[in-house]
């Protein structure tokens, strides 16, 4: 489906374009150059979504695999490459953290797992991060409502730093808006949504069966 790509895409959106083309015809060398160009940039999409860098090197693979069955279907005429591999890289490591919610955990009173990994240690602090929240959100009505208790601008931040995986300095770029005032959006947009989930999960909690 690849059609020809708008003109004024930077030269590395028309060369991932082409190849995308070549690796829906079955060209592997094509794929392989492709990984090359755009794992990094993808493996780090996926690992601010799930922070345990085993699983995210699983997802990698999951992602890819799925951009080599799906390549044909690349659409030229509705995002650029990049944007399009970092959608399918979101999708996956967002259902990797609804997987893991929606199964059954016996908490420790210690911090340790069974595996015996310190899991305080494997945080980088107490507090969630913030794609963590987003990523925690398995419900999506509970997330959209969230997000409309944010500004249009905050929205916007939030949805192209976090769900599109650019940088608070692309986030600005594409905004034409000072640096500043991104970071200042985003994080006041992420303590809102960290407050809304919050109150979500305690309604979830008092509203549950009771033993």
């Amino acid at each position: 489906m690849t059609r020809t790509p708008p003109t004024d895409w930077p030269e590395r959106s028309h060369e991932l374009a082409q190849l995308l083309a070549k690796s829906g015809l079955g060209d592997r060398a094509a794929f392989a150059r492709l990984y090359e160009h755009t794992a990094a940039h993808v493996y780090a999409v996926v690992l601010r979504i799930q922070r345990d860098r085993a699983l995210a090197e699983d997802l990698l693979q999951e992602v890819y695999v799925n951009v080599w069955k799906s390549a044909s279907g690349f659409d030229a005429a509705r995002a650029q490459p990049m944007t399009w591999l970092t959608s399918i890289a979101r999708n996956r490591a967002i259902d990797s953290l609804r997987r893991l919610a929606a199964q059954p955990r016996l908490e420790s009173s210690t911090p340790d797992d069974d595996d015996g990994n310190d899991r305080v240690a494997a945080e980088p602090d107490d507090a969630p991060g913030p794609l963590d929240l987003l990523g925690r959100a398995s419900d999506a009505r509970q997330l959209t409502q969230c997000m409309q208790h944010l500004s249009p601008p905050q929205r916007q931040s939030v949805a192209l730093a976090f769900f599109d995986g650019l940088s608070h300095a692309e986030v600005a770029e594409r905004l034409r808006e000072p640096l500043g005032t991104v970071k200042s959006w985003v994080r006041r947009a992420l303590l809102t949504l960290r407050n809304c989930l919050e109150r979500g999960a305690v309604r979830d909690l008092a509203s549950g069966p009771r033993s």
